[in-house]
């Protein structure tokens, strides 16, 4: 027997360490089946977690103050250099500072620079402001000074020096004024649509959504078992006819599915993130190549082959029930178990994120004890990339639907995703707007699934 599945427990081969404190409590199957059916429904209050505070200062803005601290000091050191001649710097000093001359000192240089650093650190980094007038007054000061100085004064008859201070200073000041206006101001106005619309969201929490679904055949692989003394795939494979592009399909399936199973397989690792009243819990792993990679991890009071023929099986109908899903499209079937699908994302973060289109290969496989869709990132000419969406890449991911041996009328549903949004979104804002997604899918499929119930 693979599979034993009692009260609080899952199955043998993806248990949940009980020495992690911090992990929540998981219902059971038992549970799923004595409930009543009030207690089954769905609550309202099935929420998407709240979004993390938020830094104090942005990493941007932090940047942009460092930046203006080396201001200050490359602008002292040149000066410093300067003074540091044959007659000494303390002489020196007597006399660009005492004995002060408009037309021969570099002293009021130093002074526009230290000017700069605290009106810009006063601003932008203590009071933290997010309008561009102190740099403006700043550079405007800056520039008008250095343009009447180098005209009326004699700098240029001193060398080297009479030439790079003014010219240092002014580039400084102006390069100052293009990084918060073209990094620092509009990448943390997109950072707080993001933190504003994630809390929207907690607010409203997940839509209820309703679909008629069309009685349809659907495709359905055969099944493939893990050890068995068949014929091997690589060998049915060699016996069909197919072209270079459709192998490297099948190859880039099964290493995705490959990389799927390492996972399930690393459950100890998973480092636990979020989870709500009823048992969803979301985990990530560090996966080398692909980076940090989000585990949904669910029990569902229903068979395990619903599950596997809403989600797995009919990519194209999800849209009726998904609403995070505007269309898929299966645009190639390679060979039994291996197909090429297009997705395309709606809007989130109300509006913040655009919607992404996806070409994926899936690869899907029935096991004895699951039934798996693993998937990554490909590339189609049917679907070549358009200036309509921004094209989005998924690493190795997918679904896993495991079949308890003990209760057929419970399942495990897993969801893996690793996912590159691309376009110019802060990354740690997308990582806490993933684990809300995930969330609202479960509460989708949960919806769904209550509804095919009822149906029944």
């Amino acid at each position: 027997e693979l599979w034993k599945l009692g009260p609080g427990a899952l199955p043998a081969t993806c248990s949940i360490s009980t020495t992690t404190d911090q992990a929540p409590a998981i219902l059971s199957p038992d549970v799923y089946v004595n409930a009543s059916p009030s207690s089954q429904t769905l609550s309202s209050h099935l929420l998407p977690p709240p979004p993390e505070k938020r830094r104090a200062i942005s990493d941007v803005r932090r940047t942009f103050s460092l930046f203006v601290t080396f201001d200050l000091l490359f602008v002292s050191l040149l000066w410093i250099i300067e003074l540091n001649t044959k007659t000494g710097i303390q002489k020196n000093l007597e006399q660009e500072i005492i004995h002060y001359n408009f037309k021969t000192s570099f002293f009021d240089i130093f002074v526009l620079a230290f000017f700069r650093f605290s009106g810009l650190l006063l601003g932008y980094a203590v009071l933290r402001l997010r309008h561009w007038w102190v740099i403006a007054v700043t550079t405007l000061v800056s520039s008008a000074f250095l343009i009447v100085k180098v005209i009326l004064s004699e700098l240029l008859s001193k060398g080297a020096f009479g030439y790079l201070l003014p010219i240092v200073s002014f580039v400084l000041a102006w390069l100052e004024t293009w990084f918060l206006d073209f990094k620092v101001l509009p990448q943390e106005a997109e950072e707080e649509r993001w933190y504003l619309a994630a809390q929207a969201a907690v607010a409203r929490g997940p839509l209820l959504f309703s679909g008629a679904l069309s009685e349809g055949q659907f495709y359905s692989p055969p099944e493939s078992f893990a050890g068995s003394d068949n014929e091997s795939e690589d060998e049915v494979v060699g016996k069909k006819s197919f072209s270079a592009q459709e192998r490297e399909y099948i190859r880039q399936g099964k290493e995705a599915t490959a990389v799927v199973d390492q996972i399930l397989a690393q459950e100890e690792n998973w480092k636990f993130e979020k989870n709500n009243e009823y048992g969803d819990t979301v985990y990530t792993i560090e996966i080398p190549f692909h980076g940090k990679t989000f585990i949904l991890k669910t029990f569902l009071p229903c068979p395990a082959e619903l599950v596997y023929q809403e989600v797995i099986l009919q990519p194209e109908r999800m849209v009726l029930w998904n609403k995070t899903v505007t269309a898929c499209q299966i645009l190639q079937r390679v060979e039994d178990n291996t197909l090429i699908s297009y997705d395309v994302s709606a809007g989130a973060a109300g509006g913040v994120v655009s919607p992404r289109d996806f070409v994926n290969v899936r690869r899907i496989e029935r096991r004895r004890d699951r039934y798996l869709s693993s998937g990554i990132a490909t590339s189609h000419c049917a679907k070549p990339p358009t200036h309509k969406y921004v094209r989005g890449e998924n690493g190795p991911g997918g679904f896993i639907v495991l079949k308890p041996a003990s209760n057929p009328r419970v399942c495990t549903f897993i969801w893996i995703l690793n996912t590159d949004l691309k376009g110019r979104l802060p990354r740690y804002l997308i990582h806490q707007s993933l684990a809300a997604t995930m969330f609202e899918f479960a509460f989708h499929l949960r919806q769904r699934i209550g509804e095919l119930g009822a149906r029944a």
